[in-house]
């Protein structure tokens, strides 16, 4: 049983690196490189608690979904056409490194293929090398996880019938997949710093791979934007020891003891922000909100009128109703509840199902002392939240109006 557990978070943790890389062994053949992998865990799950886990798991993961590929590829009738002059060894591949030379990001930039409408694009490829589930995808999405299951299908149906070339793209075209990708990017990022559903609160693991990969992208891209993407995550990943408390709960950003925050994090990611905001875009200023937290000695210190402006012109350019109830919760902050409360209300058809939704209007109905409303909204929050820290805050809040 123990060694079940320990080969199923090898698997949560290696799954995306270890298929990003067979799927270049395969010349880009996705359907024949997510079967091995799962043969290959499989196997792993057969051998290891007999043999004991490897030294290298991911290397030993990487070789042995390689080698059932070739045992499917020889199986499959047309073998001459698809062996014929095609060498499985990763060194063969070395040409396809240049544009981008990381196989994950490579891989990325792959599915995110402009034939695909853009929410396809990231979905796909969140499910495919993010490592993130249906479910999770569904979440991030707003969406149910049988309508994003559909959409997944239909996306892959769609690369099949019109035959899309999954090929590695060229430097040239980088750019028009860039967007996606850095969608793709801070989506994983979002499921490791507020994990949407599971008893922990952050996915570290998802974290650190989005920053990484975050960082690839400003080496690789010379454009403002991915800067402000780097720069928004590093400065939320900054406060990752002070958002919850030695039992796992929740702490408000209020609340937070500061000096636990990483300084050298956030001086980093604010060296970043000048050139990013001179962009424009989206990642740029939500890193400039996350910057006025960072950089507030004391929550009562924080410059609301500001944060609110931001979130202002952020849904100007990037129109979103979570745009909205976040400027909705700012303007709570600097002008009071009712205030913020009026600017909720309009939000609660267009994010019904979102727990976030209600939570915000729970809190801004028991600051306002409307107790039977605020325990009516806190249930409603109850009835979607998906983590366990989330919903232990929720009721602790429920059990206070109690």
């Amino acid at each position: 049983m123990q060694a079940a557990a320990a080969i199923a978070d090898v698997f949560r943790r290696e799954r995306a690196r270890v298929l990003a890389t067979t799927i270049r062994a395969c010349n880009g053949d996705f359907e024949l490189a997510e079967e091995a992998v799962q043969d290959a865990f499989a196997a792993a799950l057969a051998r290891w608690p007999v043999e004991g886990t490897p030294d290298e798991p991911r290397g030993w993961l990487i070789a042995t979904a390689r080698h059932k590929a070739i045992d499917q590829i020889r199986r499959r009738v047309k073998l001459r056409e698809l062996v014929a002059g095609e060498d499985l060894r990763p060194e063969a591949h070395e040409p396809e490194r240049r544009a981008v030379a990381d196989d994950r990001l490579r891989l990325m930039f792959t599915c995110c293929h402009p034939a695909l409408a853009r929410d396809a694009q990231v979905a796909l490829t969140l499910r495919t090398l993010g490592g993130l589930t249906t479910d999770e995808i569904a979440r991030a999405f707003l969406t149910a996880p049988a309508t994003m299951a559909q959409r997944l299908v239909r996306a892959k149906t769609k690369i099949r019938d019109a035959r899309i070339p999954y090929d590695v793209p060229e430097a040239s075209e980088l750019p028009e997949r860039t967007g996606a990708v850095m969608a793709v990017v801070y989506l994983v990022f979002n499921e490791g710093y507020a994990a949407s559903a599971g008893d922990s609160w952050t996915r570290r693991d998802l974290c650190s791979e989005a920053i990484r990969l975050g960082r690839l992208l400003v080496e690789l891209v010379g454009e403002p934007e991915p800067r402000g993407l780097l720069a928004l995550m590093l400065l939320h990943d900054a406060r990752r020891e002070a958002r919850t408390d030695a039992a796992g709960d929740l702490v408000l950003l209020e609340d937070q003891d500061r000096a636990r925050w990483d300084r050298a994090q956030i001086d980093e990611a604010l060296a970043l922000v000048p050139a990013a905001v001179r962009g424009g875009g989206p990642y740029a200023l939500q890193a400039a909100i996350a910057a006025l937290h960072a950089s507030a000695p004391r929550a009562a210190d924080t410059d609301w009128p500001q944060i609110a402006a931001l979130y202002g012109e952020l849904h100007r350019r990037a129109p979103s109703p979570v745009i909205a109830l976040n400027r909705a919760v700012a303007i709570a902050m600097w002008q009071g509840p009712a205030a913020g409360l009026a600017e909720v209300e309009p939000l609660r058809d267009a994010l019904a199902d979102y727990h976030l939704l209600h939570a915000a209007r729970a809190d801004l109905l028991r600051r306002l002392d409307r107790r039977a409303e605020a325990r009516a909204a806190y249930r409603e929050a109850l009835a979607r939240v998906g983590s366990a820290p989330e919903r232990r805050f929720l009721e602790r809040r429920l059990a206070e109006l109690d």
